[in-house]
């Protein structure tokens, strides 16, 4: 028999992106406070979820559980339980440790930002049929775009690179220049190589520019223990990647 899901509808308030990543630096202060203060990264993001949200983590195999979804993740508010997909554990995929972080970077930022909107009466609650809960919140890629996945998204970005991190180690990785580098200035360098998105050839020239800017800032994924494609959005967010270089007033 087909397990019901129990799905989010994306009724969440409005929240600007100060706003979340004021909630997401707030949440590394605290961390600071309780154990210690992050200088450097990688964000220890197992260990906030854990030791300082007190939340419980669960391997689950997702695709068991949601046969019709494209499901990594999913939160249990009342339980203060988050299950991550078990093709994410990076004991056994070690390929996938950045994947791993954003995802539950993504279930904490839904921890943060979200629980109050999901209380609900016991007495409703839904259940697969083995009698056990369905999550409050299961997070498909698919759905990205709705906003309680967006800001949940936004939340894990901050979390794991953050503002002041990013550029600190920016201007390290280009030896000590600190400005933005425009993306044109980069296809030069991959000039005739065979670019990869997601793991298939890039064909368009949005693709191919992804690709090339995925590939120059690998290292700094690698430092900030997340995916290339993640450490590339954040650096686009930070307008350290650009199209035009900036005008000078003088």
């Amino acid at each position: 028999m087909a397990r019901r899901i129990a799905a989010s509808n994306g009724d969440v308030p409005y929240l600007p992106e100060k706003r979340i990543e004021a909630d997401a630096d707030l949440l590394l202060a605290e961390y600071g406070e309780h154990f210690t203060v992050i200088t450097a990264p990688p964000v220890p993001i197992d260990e906030i979820a854990e030791l300082h949200l007190q939340l419980a983590l669960e391997y689950k195999d997702m695709k068991a559980l949601f046969p019709f979804a494209d499901v990594h993740g999913a939160i249990w508010f009342e339980r203060k339980t988050v299950g991550v997909d078990q093709s994410l554990d990076p004991k056994t995929n070690p390929s996938r440790l950045g994947r791993y972080h954003f995802t539950l970077a993504h279930e904490v930022g839904h921890w943060r930002l979200h629980r109050e909107h999901y209380k609900k009466n016991p007495a409703e609650r839904r259940l697969f049929d083995d009698g056990t809960s369905t999550p409050d919140v299961v997070c498909r890629s698919s759905e990205a775009k709705k906003p309680v996945e967006w800001q949940a998204d936004k939340f894990a970005s901050y979390l794991l690179m953050p503002r002041k991190l990013v550029y600190a180690a920016w201007s390290e990785f280009r030896g000590g220049d600190d400005g933005p580098i425009v993306i044109g200035e980069l296809r030069s360098q991959f000039a005739g190589a065979a670019l990869l998105r997601r793991g298939r050839l890039a064909t368009t020239d949005e693709e191919k520019d992804q690709a090339v800017m995925e590939e120059f800032c690998a290292p700094l994924a690698k430092q900030f223990e997340v995916s290339a494609e993640a450490m590339r959005i954040r650096l686009e967010g930070l307008n350290l990647f650009v199209h035009e270089r900036p005008k000078m007033l003088f």
